[in-house]
């Protein structure tokens, strides 16, 4: 007795929850109804799902940033370097400015060095400045070996990527109407890094700057949290399911429950018609945006960070699992009806 009161007792919280969401329509409520009806047409009852609220919080980017020592050109070095347009770059590093800018504004100075040093060197040299010529060198080659920390502080650990990952709630309507912008700037981002690393230090500095500005209107948390409370009212659905099949086979020989030919059409109507579709589209954002997001992580694999490692597997493992709730669900739902001829029915 006190188990059916305490089942009954959990049937009337959803069953208030769903009309709550009846009143006020929002992304659970297709959820909520999908699992009453499954509920009440295999006569199994579970405790309402608690649908998260927030996702876990990538680390500070003051946690995450990786220290780059700096150079050992000194006031002296800078005063020879006259006649080379490297100077001019090595006196906006060195300002009052330089010194506190932005790590993106940093990055875009180190590829300025980069890209004017090599006919720095061959100038003095030329000018019998041997001296000077191999210490210039030496920096270069130090400051490619910095180059993907430079890279990962201003992008990956940045406030732009903070802002990415970062929702207080889901919009209703998401993901219809997601803008392409945060895509194509990952993308656009992860190509500049390849090029970058690969020698070519070529990069125009507002283009890049709008570039991480885009991004951070992007949508990486709002997808994170709309695949979560789908995977969990899934799991409750998912359970149900299991519940009944714990029971025996829904059908068995010629004996044929009612429940066997409602649950079919509770699925085409309430599942299919009424989850799949937004399940969909979430399948989708989740295969444009991750793709060139974690082709930027394996250019940068060696320098990251323990943090931010950490962080990094737990959200893919996690994403990786809630976008393959639904086809979890239904097999689960194929198993439990082959007995009685399929969602079919045949």
């Amino acid at each position: 007795m006190r188990y059916k009161s305490a089942m009954r007792f959990w049937f009337f919280t959803l069953l208030l929850l769903l009309v709550t969401a009846c009143d006020r329509p929002d992304q659970h409520t297709p959820y909520a109804q999908y699992l009453a009806r499954l509920q009440n047409t295999l006569d199994q009852r579970i405790s309402p799902p608690t649908p998260t609220t927030g996702v876990p919080r990538r680390p500070r980017p003051g946690q995450l940033r990786l220290a780059v020592p700096a150079d050992d050109l000194d006031v002296l070095d800078f005063m020879e370097l006259r006649g080379c347009a490297l100077q001019e770059t090595i006196g906006k590093r060195n300002s009052i400015l330089g010194r506190h800018a932005r790590d993106s504004q940093r990055l875009l100075l180190e590829l300025e060095f980069l890209r004017l040093a090599p006919p720095c060197v061959d100038k003095l040299m030329s000018n019998g400045q041997q001296a000077l010529a191999e210490q210039l060198q030496r920096n270069v080659t130090i400051k490619r070996e910095q180059l993907p920390a430079r890279i990962f502080n201003a992008t990956l650990a940045n406030d732009e990527f903070g802002s990415f990952w970062r929702v207080s709630e889901v919009n209703p309507s998401y993901p219809e109407n997601t803008s392409s912008v945060p895509v194509t700037s990952l993308a656009s981002i992860n190509a500049l890094a390849r090029q970058w690393l690969a020698g070519d230090y070529r990069v125009d500095n507002r283009e890049f700057e709008l570039l991480l500005y885009d991004l951070s209107t992007g949508d990486g948390a709002s997808l994170w949290l709309a695949l979560d409370q789908q995977a969990a009212w899934l799991e409750g659905a998912d359970q149900v399911l299991r519940q009944r099949a714990a029971n025996g086979p829904l059908c068995q020989g010629r004996i044929r429950p009612a429940a066997a030919d409602v649950l079919p059409t509770v699925v085409r109507k309430f599942f299919i018609q009424g989850i799949q579709p937004r399940a969909a589209m979430l399948g989708r954002r989740y295969h444009d945006l991750m793709p060139p997001l974690q082709a930027l992580e394996a250019q940068l694999q060696a320098v990251l960070p323990t943090d931010y490692r950490h962080w990094q597997q737990a959200r893919d493992r996690d994403l990786r699992a809630y976008s393959e709730a639904p086809a979890r669900h239904v097999q689960n739902l194929q198993n439990l009806l082959k007995p009685c001829g399929g969602i079919n029915g045949n």
